[in-house]
């Protein structure tokens, strides 16, 4: 195989993209943003760091960004597992992206931006679930938002597939053959709805 170089053979491949590819990108969350971002709860986070790059789901009961102005968002950092892979990164690297999906819709909106972590009290407070609070909260300042085709989405079926799962390895399955059956297994398996019920927050 050999790779492609040079930005030049690139473009000549693909051509040039048509107005509506180039004029859709917006520096600030306009009225129909707006909506998008209220009725998304499910994002990836995109960010990069020394050792590379990384993407994470996130998720939330509601809207899973908040908008604080019209150039800048929160997000927060709920329970996970703790490796703060994306916190890392942002602390020494700013830049993120997030792509951002709405059930049932073939478009995705991306944002891609500046971010820093704060523990800021109020901030963090302000986010409250029964009691509970993030630790922290990643605030992004928008460098640009538009649409993403929906193309990939359309072609997958993902929405219409239904439950594939089955057959999947297990995350107990994963981790007990990573680890030589010192972690995970059947007991991960089972303990881990109830687990995850008692730390959504």
């Amino acid at each position: 195989m050999t790779p492609i170089k040079t930005i030049e053979d690139l473009e000549a491949l693909y051509g040039a993209p048509g107005p509506a590819a180039t004029q859709k990108v917006a520096r600030r969350v306009t009225p129909e943003f707006r909506i998008w971002l209220a009725r998304s709860r499910f994002c990836i986070l995109s960010t990069v760091g020394p050792e590379g790059t990384d993407a994470s789901p996130r998720g939330d009961d509601g809207a899973v960004v908040r908008e604080l102005d019209a150039g800048t968002l929160a997000l927060p950092d709920w329970r996970g597992n703790n490796r703060i892979d994306s916190l890392r990164n942002i602390v020494r690297d700013p830049r993120v992206s997030l792509m951002l999906f709405v059930p049932g819709s073939n478009n995705v909106v991306r944002i891609n931006g500046w971010a820093f972590v704060t523990g800021d009290d109020d901030l963090c407070r302000s986010f409250e679930k029964d009691g509970r609070h993030p630790r922290t909260v990643i605030v992004i300042e928008i460098a640009e938002i538009y649409t993403q085709c929906a193309r990939a989405l359309m072609r997958s079926g993902f929405w219409a597939a239904g439950d594939e799962s089955a057959g999947l390895p297990s995350v107990g399955d994963i981790l007990a053959a990573l680890t030589e059956g010192r972690v995970g297994g059947k007991a991960y398996d089972e303990e881990w709805p109830e687990r995850a019920a008692n730390s959504m927050w």
